[in-house]
């Protein structure tokens, strides 16, 4: 393989490893929203939201092949962002790490 292609092929590798850190770190962000909110009183359905924004994460089926997370970071930061606004409105402070 010549050194453009390897170049290529590092660099796909750094974007796909750089976007599947991001989608983890939005991961583990979502869950701490939920702790925050399991016992608050939240409507099911903001509830709804952790579990399937999760379970889109880990589904074989997604919008965009599985080497581009961008569609699994989508559907992470609209749960994320849903769960703070349900938080916000019972009067929930999140917590600051």
């Amino acid at each position: 393989m010549s050194t453009e292609a390897w170049i290529v092929v590092v660099v796909a590798g750094v974007l796909v490893l750089a976007t599947l850190v991001l989608a983890v770190r939005l991961l583990v962000r979502l869950v701490k929203a939920r702790g925050l909110l399991r016992e608050a009183g939240i409507p099911v359905q903001n509830k709804a939201v952790f579990w399937g924004a999760v379970l889109y994460l880990v589904s074989p089926v997604d919008l965009l092949p599985d080497p581009v997370y961008l569609d699994d970071i989508g559907i992470l930061l609209l749960a994320l962002r849903s769960l703070h606004t349900a938080a916000a409105s019972a009067g929930l402070r999140p917590r600051r790490d």
